[in-house]
């Protein structure tokens, strides 16, 4: 099955084809298709503004995501406004404004959540959710990854997500665990048609 990625960002775009090499399906970007706007206020309805409209310009089934990071000691931010928090313009300095805004905060725990939707050109959507615990450093740790990996410890482990390699972050990870039940789903061939959720 040939499936567009809707997503302009590479580190989702590798870790989608990873995840999902063993369905067998021929993954392709966006070729220039423009993703709307992410206006919703969950992270379902924005994974699915993204999906719908690429497999609606493509006529083929298309797989988005969407994610953040929520704080506990923030009350939830930046949660679905992650890609933006604080209107900075690049990871680093996201992750040096959230270092800022948890100065001499004792309570570091949050979370990572992510959701993957698979759009059909007929408007069928399949969503899928995945989670996982962690704290926060006071400092970035390790070179791979993107956005919030330097400061996010998963519970369990003792490294950042940007510590590991992509494969080891992939069987953990949030995003990992949407695209796992997605791939579990898919295995036997198409699921019903019908929406999926699964943690």
């Amino acid at each position: 099955m040939r499936v567009v990625v809707a997503t302009g960002n590479p580190g989702k775009v590798r870790e989608i084809a990873e995840a999902l090499e063993g369905l067998g399906w021929q993954l392709e970007g966006l070729n220039g298709v423009p993703l709307p706007e992410e206006t919703g206020t969950t992270y379902e309805e924005n994974a699915a503004l993204k999906a719908c409209a690429a497999a609606v310009a493509t006529g083929l089934p298309a797989l988005a995501d969407d994610s953040g990071l929520e704080v506990s000691a923030l009350g939830g931010q930046p949660g679905v406004y992650s890609a933006r928090f604080g209107h900075r313009s690049s990871d680093l300095e996201r992750n040096l404004y959230l270092l800022e805004r948890l100065r001499g905060v004792q309570d570091r725990r949050a979370k990572f959540v992510s959701v993957v939707i698979l759009a059909y050109p007929d408007g069928h959507l399949e969503t899928y959710r995945g989670e996982v615990l962690g704290t926060l450093l006071e400092g970035p740790r390790g070179e791979n990854g993107f956005g919030y990996d330097p400061l996010f410890v998963p519970d369990g482990d003792t490294r950042t997500f940007a510590e590991m390699s992509l494969a080891e972050k992939r069987v953990i990870s949030h995003r990992g665990r949407a695209l796992a039940a997605l791939l579990q789903a898919h295995r036997s061939g198409p699921p019903a048609r019908e929406v999926i959720r699964a943690e």
